[in-house]
């Protein structure tokens, strides 16, 4: 073969290597709703160790083993924490309150979390400890809430029951169907 038709099959054989090569690229949207109808998470975080700061200040830590990312849900997109989840909150004064479960889920537009399995919610200050199988979070008005068992502890008090509403760091709390010994003040 002569020269001249070497680099003309070489140089056909480059062009059609690179149309397969641009042609294969997908539209962000179309990967997204691909993983949506799936039900796979868009994407996943591990080992995550997350600090947020305010004015210089840590005010947030929160670790988690294993965060799948379900934004990508049109109506409801929602962060899931299979493996469990850690948060601590630290107002100015130096006071701590600390959230954990075996399993959480985050709505994204509602700003609602569940946790559940092992609850644990300490109010590390006031000495105020929760727990439960089972809370929801509502991150907009610092508030949680249960229908489910929980055993509530002061300093004085054990109190058992069903239903549970608190403020975020459990200094003002509510309790539907309790039992146990308590401590009132005359």
């Amino acid at each position: 073969m002569t020269k001249s038709v070497v680099n003309k099959i070489t140089s056909i054989a480059v062009v059609f290597a690179t149309a397969m090569l641009f042609s294969c690229t997908n539209d962000v949207k179309e990967v997204r709703d691909f993983l949506a109808d799936k039900n796979l998470p868009i994407g996943e975080a591990f080992k995550i160790n997350h600090k947020h700061t305010d004015s210089g200040r840590v005010d947030i830590k929160m670790k988690a083993p294993l965060m799948l990312d379900f934004s990508n849900r049109e109506n409801h997109p929602y962060n899931e924490f299979p493996k469990g989840i850690k948060i601590t909150t630290i107002e100015k004064n130096g006071d701590s309150v600390t959230v954990e479960g075996d399993y959480a889920i985050s709505f994204k537009n509602t700003e609602v979390s569940e946790i559940k399995k092992n609850v644990v919610v300490n109010n590390h200050a006031k000495k105020n400890k929760l727990v439960a199988e089972q809370i929801y979070w509502d991150q907009k008005t610092h508030y949680f809430f249960t229908e489910k068992k929980f055993t509530f502890y002061t300093l004085t008090d054990t109190i058992y029951g069903t239903g549970f509403e608190s403020t975020e760091d459990l200094k003002t709390w509510w309790v539907k169907n309790q039992s146990g010994v308590i401590n009132i003040k005359e």
